[in-house]
């Protein structure tokens, strides 16, 4: 095809077009991966959080050993597990800025999923444990002391809920399982209190132990929902919300694409998803012409929260497998 021309299956307004789109797109835009991948880590409220529930660790510490409460104790426990998740938590989101390298290549985004299984399953053996003290405190129910019980569960109730609150709309799992950790251990704190109330009322102190096992199966239910989410990034998976054959579908709807293969749509970490695949076109595309068709397919996926983009280009002559997905799986997705 002569240099300059349009290419096979598109008119020269088509073309015209998509170079008009490409060059808004590009000024608009400037590179696909800046608009996905721009966040704004809160490392300094995440710091604040660190040392204010360290208090709360020390204030239910205290009134847990003078009110003799298990319910108090165990959210003691589970703040532990919250001190060592914002501190994870919080070195995980330092660690994010540090730049790419030779050896990391896409930098250091996944030590905040690595803090968030390692908070995770953490959640679990604290659940386990207090399970395994409230079991024993049913069989021998202790009294409990309401002034100090009631003291120590405020302070962490309202400590929790104003840390929550500040960190409540970020989107990293790695941030989204600390503040999880924070509204669990805030549950916990408005538990005990309604708790100590009905005890101070009625005397029942079985009633301890039982508020107990609640908090444990909260703190391990919520823990199953971070871990689930930081596997299937560490797998490669799907990120959450990204429907594949919407994906192919829209990289096919540019024209000038014939047909894509060997699709992968994975997550780096929460928030910044990638993709690379094959996509066929016309042998006889100039350069030109082709960067404008990958130019319309970056800002479409984009649109679709897919910022790290990198598009192999073939004609219909390619040695590989007709699939979407590599390895087999569905028919290569041509193009109506």
């Amino acid at each position: 095809m002569p240099r300059g021309e349009p290419p096979v299956g598109t008119t020269a307004d088509d073309s015209r077009e998509r170079d008009e789109h490409s060059r808004h797109h590009h000024h608009a835009h400037g590179h696909a991966h800046d608009g996905v991948f721009h966040t704004h880590a809160p490392a300094g409220r995440m710091g604040r959080a660190f040392w204010l529930t360290a208090v709360i660790l020390l204030a239910e510490l205290a009134g847990g050993w003078l009110s003799h409460s298990l319910a108090l104790m165990s959210d003691a426990g589970h703040v532990l597990t919250d001190l060592a998740a914002i501190g994870l938590a919080w070195y995980a989101l330092n660690q994010a800025q540090r730049p790419a390298n030779e050896r990391m290549t896409f930098g250091y985004h996944r030590s905040g999923i690595l803090a968030a299984l390692i908070n995770a399953v953490t959640l679990w053996g604290v659940a386990i444990v207090i399970l395994v003290e409230a079991y024993h405190r049913l069989l021998r129910p202790q009294p409990v002391l309401g002034g100090w019980l009631f003291v120590s569960a405020a302070v962490g109730l309202a400590l929790n809920l104003y840390l929550a609150w500040g960190m409540r709309h970020d989107e990293q799992l790695n941030v989204r399982s600390a503040v999880l950790h924070m509204m669990g251990d805030a549950a916990a704190s408005a538990a005990v209190i309604a708790g100590g109330v009905v005890m101070a009322l009625t005397g029942w102190y079985i009633i301890d132990p039982l508020l107990s096992a609640a908090i444990a199966l909260l703190i391990a239910f919520g823990a199953w929902g971070i871990v689930r989410q930081t596997v299937t990034i560490l797998m490669e998976g799907a990120p959450h919300g990204i429907e594949l054959d919407r994906v192919v579908q829209e990289m096919l709807s540019v024209p000038g694409v014939q047909s894509v293969h060997d699709v992968h749509v994975w997550c780096i970490t929460s928030g910044r998803n990638a993709l690379s695949c094959h996509v066929v076109m016309d042998g006889d595309l100039t350069i030109r012409e082709s960067q404008a068709i990958l130019r319309d397919m970056e800002h479409r996926l984009e649109h679709l929260g897919i910022g790290h983009v990198t598009i192999q280009t073939e004609d219909d002559a390619h040695p590989h497998e007709a699939s979407v997905l590599c390895g087999g799986g569905p028919e290569e997705k041509a193009a109506p």
